[in-house]
């Protein structure tokens, strides 16, 4: 890998757990409990390759329509993982952070989310965010009525301003945004923050999902011009 161009913050849609586990002939739940195989896999290789910020879109708010039987392995999930996982992203200097309304979260889930995101503030190498009853347009509302509650001016209300109000205030917006499983949608996803975002689409199921599909698509990013509104030769011209 060129490491001149490794991105700042990745983040990923993580798709298609479920079709990946009906092509096998196995229940949903075996679909989710190979993708946080892939989750942990992929977490690690961006911290080897030097991502400063990954961000995985976890569970969303629309999430909360699904079988509740589906939902609560879920959470089983989430809890494991991060039981599992607490001491090897100490080791790897990973800060957890959490996107969303972490208190519309079952109480458990609540417990064991704090208690990684304390043991982990000091962490500096890389930042971890977990997407969780997350929903775009939900922050966007949210750091609208932050600056009204606070009687912000309108000449103050600037970009600045506004991304400060964000869940993910602080950090750089996403420079590559990887969704898996073939769709081609955001679904709510880092609404305001993928304003310049590289997109990069694959077929392939979150499951097989693996740091070498991680590594094509950082490459992909290499081999594009981001031109942030200017002309290619504006850009020529340095």
């Amino acid at each position: 890998m060129d490491t001149m161009n490794i991105p700042a913050h990745i983040a990923i849609i993580m798709d298609g757990n479920g079709r990946w586990a009906k092509q096998r002939g196995l229940p949903r739940t075996e679909g989710h409990k190979a993708g946080t195989e892939t989750a942990r896999a992929v977490v690690t290789r961006c911290r080897e390759l030097g991502v400063r910020h990954l961000t995985l879109y976890t569970f969303s708010k629309e999430n909360w329509s699904r079988p509740k039987t589906e939902i609560k392995v879920l959470f089983e999930l989430l809890t494991s993982f991060l039981k599992r996982e607490e001491k090897s992203l100490k080791e790897q200097g990973i800060r957890l952070k959490i996107l969303g309304d972490i208190d519309g979260m079952p109480l458990a889930v609540r417990q064991v989310l704090k208690h990684v995101m304390r043991q982990t503030k000091d962490c500096t190498d890389m930042t971890l965010n977990l997407a969780l009853n997350y929903s775009g347009r939900d922050e966007i509302l949210r750091a609208a009525k932050a600056l009204v509650a606070r009687g912000a001016k309108p000449e103050e209300i600037t970009e600045e301003a506004f991304a400060a109000e964000l869940w993910t205030t602080g950090q750089p917006d996403p420079d590559l945004i990887i969704r898996t499983s073939g769709e081609l949608r955001l679904s709510n996803y880092l609404l305001f923050q993928c304003a310049y975002s590289e997109f990069y689409f694959t077929d392939i199921f979150w499951p097989d999902f693996s740091p070498e599909e991680l590594e094509k698509a950082i490459a992909s990013l290499g081999e594009r011009q981001r031109r942030f509104g200017k002309t290619g030769d504006q850009l020529a011209e340095g």
